[in-house]
């Protein structure tokens, strides 16, 4: 790592940082960054990924088990008359925004192909505006080794608490000198100092620190000339001349002094006064109806007028619940956004808690963005959700036009999301939480499956996962968050998009050709299963390498015919051990790499459903019977893995999976 700068005031240091190239299994770089003092500035700098195909991660250690990553990958087979240079939009060229606070960094760059050696794959972090694509990047390489980067840096060790009290006999070790102050931003990772107010200069420099700052001289003073400017420690003061009265400011100067004549001065003070409230309300007038016309044109631009027309020309009553809300009505709903009514956030927006004037309560969405490209989309999109009349989907109310990005209304759900619910019964489980998780999972099976099947138009979830499942008193799941659904035409069965969604319940299939169909959300659902039979999250860098992927995990458990090492503890007994295990079946099958060999959502809620009935049956424990399923439990578990000639390369399937979510990363260091 190479020093080009360091930059005293604002505590940062431009140096040369390496780039992770990966162009084979044998062949490829993995930078790391491992100091205290030292983090990437998340304001300044972007990370990028370059190549075919490829996906760059940046991992986070913070010295206490505690393990986070971001990245992005890349996707040009196929899409190559797509690549735009001096653009990373994710075909040939991704980047994405760097968290804050993330120290002990490694950069680790590959491709999905990692047998390939034909092209190599990059992964770095750029100081923004430093680093323009170019298609001869991914067929000649990249034309550097080192990338421009701003690095944050901190005196480690102490705080502004502890860190005045570090002094022993002589030696002061307090970095802050005269004139200047402490600042901990950041407590856990040391400190750093400023001048204070009206000083410049080192503040670490020994015995000087700081100097005053002469505003007079340097002309940073609001007086009306530097006449009239009078130099102090650590400030200015303005004044005027004898025989002038005034403060010698800029905005109010020195005046000679005259005897006062006491009408001229009634009359201009009154004068002032009317020309005062007249500007006033001119003001108010001037700025009220330039926000009118500014909610009238985002109102127009978010296709107020086509939904408008849309629900107009519909005879079905349907839309009648479907409703236009004004700015004014979600800003009363949320006491103008008040972060205390924050009750969710996520990739696609933040959601707040609303009471509207009849008394609901609601909860309302704020996005991030919106692309003006696809309004009619968008428009669609409302009508069709607004429709959706399911007692396990959450249902859209209405919508916001009048905002630079649209708000979406939906009902509110009382009891959190089901990831909340499982991990934190780890200490309360037994079968009881089992018939619970059974009903939850029929129903968010049932909810999909009407999606796919029985919606005027199909819809394809495409986010499936535990936070987006919501639960009311009753532990009746609601499955939410459409912002990355997509509706698919009647006449099509995949819909090719931009990979989207969320690592540990991404369909791998999908996660190759971006082709997503109804069968994408069966493997999301999969994992979901996993879940509620596990206790465990999908994904997470703290646990051993062979268990980081549960699906992958669980899997081979099931394979191994030792699926109860995974479920969670007090989960099963002998009553209910049968179906848990019939249920994990179920969940690989969802979890087969080829999406056509999937069930489909139908499938599995007929399934899950029909579990639940037989709970209701004392037939159900016939010895005969037990002895069936166990028997066609054994063959359908079998039959998972050996798929015989439908899937001549099952188990390098396996393989390639396992290596694409794993990523064979270490612990983030």
């Amino acid at each position: 790592m190479e020093v080009l700068n360091i930059n005293i005031s604002t505590a940062e240091m431009d140096v040369l940082f390496d780039v992770s190239k990966y162009c084979s299994v044998d062949n490829y770089t993995k930078p790391t960054l491992t100091s205290d003092s030292y983090v990437f500035s998340s304001k300044e700098n972007k990370f990028v990924t370059v190549g075919y195909d490829s996906y760059g991660y940046f991992n986070s250690y913070d010295g206490e088990n505690e393990h986070s990553t971001t990245g992005c990958l890349t996707s040009v087979i196929g899409h190559e008359r797509l690549i735009n240079n001096g653009t990373c939009s994710g075909i040939g060229c991704c980047q994405v925004d760097i968290p804050p606070r993330m120290r002990y960094i490694s950069i680790q760059a590959t491709n999905f192909n990692k047998n390939s050696s034909d092209f190599c794959s990059y992964a770095f972090v750029a100081k923004n505006g430093s680093y323009s694509f170019s298609s001869t990047h991914l067929s000649q390489g990249l034309p550097f080794n080192r990338s421009p980067v701003v690095l944050d840096w901190t005196i480690e060790d102490n705080n502004c608490s502890t860190a005045p009290s570090n002094n022993m006999g002589i030696f002061n070790y307090y970095g802050c000198k005269n004139n200047s102050y402490c600042d901990d931003k950041d407590k856990d990772f040391g400190y750093r100092c400023i001048c204070n107010q009206g000083f410049e200069g080192n503040p670490y420099e020994p015995n000087i620190g700081c100097t005053d700052t002469d505003e007079c001289e340097k002309n940073k003073h609001g007086c009306k000339t530097k006449a009239n400017c009078k130099n102090t420690i650590g400030n200015y003061t303005c004044f005027c001349p004898r025989g002038q009265s005034g403060d010698g400011t800029k905005e109010r100067g020195c005046q000679t002094k005259a005897t006062p004549i006491l009408p001229l001065t009634v009359i201009g003070v009154g004068a002032t006064l009317i020309l005062l409230l007249v500007g006033t309300f001119s003001y108010l007038i001037y700025h009220k109806r330039k926000f009118i016309k500014m909610k009238e044109k985002f109102f127009e631009q978010n296709g107020g007028l086509i939904l408008k027309q849309k629900l107009s020309t519909r005879e079905d009553s349907s839309t009648e619940s479907t409703k236009i809300f004004t700015q004014d009505q979600l800003n009363k709903a949320t006491k103008d956004f008040d972060e205390n009514l924050i009750i969710g956030k996520g990739g696609f927006g933040t959601v707040y808690k609303g009471f509207l004037d009849d008394k609901r309560i609601v909860a309302i969405k704020k996005s991030k963005i919106i692309d003006r490209s696809q309004i009619n989309q968008f428009i669609n999109e409302v009508i069709i959700l607004s429709q959706i009349n399911h007692r396990n989907v959450v249902k859209l109310l209405g919508c916001c036009l009048e905002t630079e990005v649209p708000l979406l209304v939906y009902e509110f759900v009382t009891n959190g999301t089901l990831s909340g619910f499982i991990h934190t019964q780890s200490n309360k489980v037994n079968n009881e939480t089992w018939k619970t998780r059974l009903k939850i999972a029929a129903e968010v099976a049932e909810s999909l499956s009407y999606l796919h099947s029985y919606a005027s138009i199909p819809i394809i979830h495409r986010d499936v996962k535990c936070d987006n499942i919501l639960l009311d008193g009753t532990n009746t799941a609601k499955v939410s968050d459409f912002g990355a659904s997509r509706l698919v035409p009647i006449d099509q069965t995949e819909v090719a998009t931009m990979v989207q969604g969320t690592i540990g319940y991404l369909d791998p299939e999908y996660m190759q050709t971006s082709q997503l169909t109804e069968k994408s959300d069966v493997y999301s659902f999969g994992v979901v299963l996993v879940e509620l039979l596990t206790g465990e999250k999908p994904f997470c860098f703290g646990r051993p390498e062979e268990r980081r992927s549960l699906a992958m995990y669980f899997l081979s458990c099931l394979k191994k015919d030792n699926v109860f090492e995974v479920i969670q503890d007090g989960l099963w007994n002998e009553e209910n051990k049968q179906e848990i295990k019939e249920v994990a079946v179920l969940a690989a099958k969802c979890l087969r790499l080829r999406g056509e060999e999937r069930p489909s959502m139908k499938e599995v809620a007929m399934e899950l459903e029909g579990m639940r009935l037989m709970n209701k049956h004392s037939w159900i424990n016939d010895d005969s019977n037990v002895e069936e399923s166990r028997y066609l439990l054994h063959e359908s578990s079998s039959s998972l893995y050996e798929p015989g000639d439908s899937i001549t390369h099952g188990d390098i399937g396996y393989d390639s999976l396992k290596d694409h979510v794993l990523i064979a990363l270490d612990d983030g260091r």
